[in-house]
């Protein structure tokens, strides 16, 4: 990245223009005056300048907005300044056309607002259609996905394929977007929320605001996200792999969570931060808190009929207002809970849960439960010691297949519900039987 060059073309627009420059610093300045030879000159030559440009434009209005001869001295070869308009509703361009070479093309929001100095700029487009240029800017940020319509905004620079710029939003939120170059109000664009770029050292910052105005706006979603917490502290975490942005919360009773915001600026999800194996909490004391909900874990299991001490967890999507979780017990057996908002969970055991459509990866593997299935139906010489992938019959049943620890053939065990063996079958019978010792010889 780098700030948009507008050196040469400001000196050439101040050597043409200077009235129209100075008209530019009032609040509300009166509209500036075009000479009618300029608006001539440039309607006549905007368009070989649109074409050899590659401008997307279609031309509504042009001027010669300034004019350098060649200079000697500096070797320079001269060059022309011209502003081009692309109809109300879109953004024009200032396009300096050199003695050889290409054009230079600026975008008209950039020229509209400087980087330095947004409100004031010294050498901004003057034609009728771009004098507003919110609109047509309102038009971008809408494909970006931002949350608002700008309030605020701030050009700060270019390169050969983006055009960057910062807006505020009324709330004191703020964004910098990364649009098209040439600046084109048809093409892709993105946002990205200025509260990353507070906490990150990069060469892009936003100005319109204050990091702590920004961060402010986490004050309104907490309430929302948990109202039953006093926020001791906050912070923004960036986005998320599913496209939400997430803000972490630290609360007075040493609990914290981590609320997930949607593209509308609305609470898509909560996560206690004691539901967060992985990390992603560093405003709150996660081990209090781990240990906490372990024990809660432990009593759950408990009331749903298992002896599972639990010391460590791991938490899958919920399923129909029903909180599944990955158990690791004391003595590393593993279990997965299935605990409802509201009355008697359960707790199943590695094998069982194949059949429920969940599998163990943080404990030891038991299958003595299915092994027991088998004895139901006189199956009595099988240990089971590994399992397949559970297939659904068309029936709506399950079948598990299960090898034997003795490396003889073993069985398909079909289920009509997660705990219920309806069926065994020989895997010499069934035919759909992969685990190595359960496949036909020869």
């Amino acid at each position: 990245m780098r700030p948009i060059g507008l050196g040469l073309l400001a000196a050439l627009m101040v050597a043409l223009m200077a009235p129209a420059a100075a008209m530019a610093a009032p609040a509300k300045p009166a509209a500036p005056t075009i000479k009618p030879d300029d608006r001539k000159a440039g309607m006549k030559d905007a368009p070989g300048i649109i074409t050899t440009a590659k401008l997307p434009c279609q031309l509504s209005d042009a001027r010669l907005a300034g004019k350098a001869p060649p200079d000697k001295k500096t070797g320079s070869l001269g060059a022309s300044v011209y502003e081009v308009a692309c109809g109300a509703g879109n953004v024009g361009y200032l396009v300096q056309v050199n003695a050889t070479g290409d054009p230079n093309v600026f975008s008209c929001l950039i020229a509209n607002y400087p980087p330095d100095n947004p409100d004031k700029p010294a050498n901004p487009c003057i034609l009728p259609d771009n004098i507003d240029l919110k609109p047509a800017i309102t038009k971008i940020t809408t494909t970006a996905k931002t949350p608002c319509a700008p309030d605020k905004i701030r050009g700060i620079g270019q390169t050969a394929s983006n055009t960057v710029f910062e807006i505020a939003c009324p709330d004191g939120s703020g964004y910098i977007i990364m649009a098209s170059a040439p600046l084109d109000t048809t093409k892709p664009a993105t946002a990205l929320n200025c509260l990353a770029y507070d906490a990150s050292e990069t060469n892009i910052k936003c100005a319109l605001g204050t990091p702590a105005a920004r961060l402010a706006i986490a004050d309104k979603l907490a309430p929302v996200a948990q109202p039953g917490c006093t926020v001791k502290d906050r912070r923004y975490i960036g986005v998320l792999t599913d496209g939400t942005e997430g803000y972490e919360f630290a609360c007075n009773d040493g609990k914290g969570f981590v609320a997930k915001i949607n593209s509308t600026g609305g609470v898509a999800s909560v996560i206690d931060c004691a539901k967060l194996n992985g990390g992603g909490c560093t405003l709150t004391d996660t081990r209090s808190a781990l240990a906490e909900q372990a024990g809660l874990y432990t009593k759950l299991a408990a009331n749903a009929g298992s002896n599972c001490q639990v010391t460590k967890y791991a938490v899958f999507p919920a399923k129909d207002q029903t909180e599944i979780v990955e158990l690791v017990c004391n003595g590393g057996a593993g279990a997965i809970g299935m605990f409802p908002a509201t009355g008697k969970g359960k707790v199943l055991d590695c094998g069982h849960s194949l059949v429920a459509g969940y599998k163990c990866t943080l404990g030891t593997a038991d299958y003595s439960a299915l092994t027991a299935d088998l004895n139901k139906f006189d199956k009595k010489e099988c240990k089971v010691s590994s399992v397949g992938q559970p297939l659904k019959a068309p029936d709506g049943t399950i079948r598990l297949e299960v090898a034997c620890s003795d490396g003889l053939p073993g069985y398909m065990i079909n289920y009509s519900d997660p705990t219920t063996p309806k069926e065994v079958v020989g895997c010499a019978f069934a035919g759909n039987c992969i685990l190595p010792t359960n496949k036909k010889k020869g």
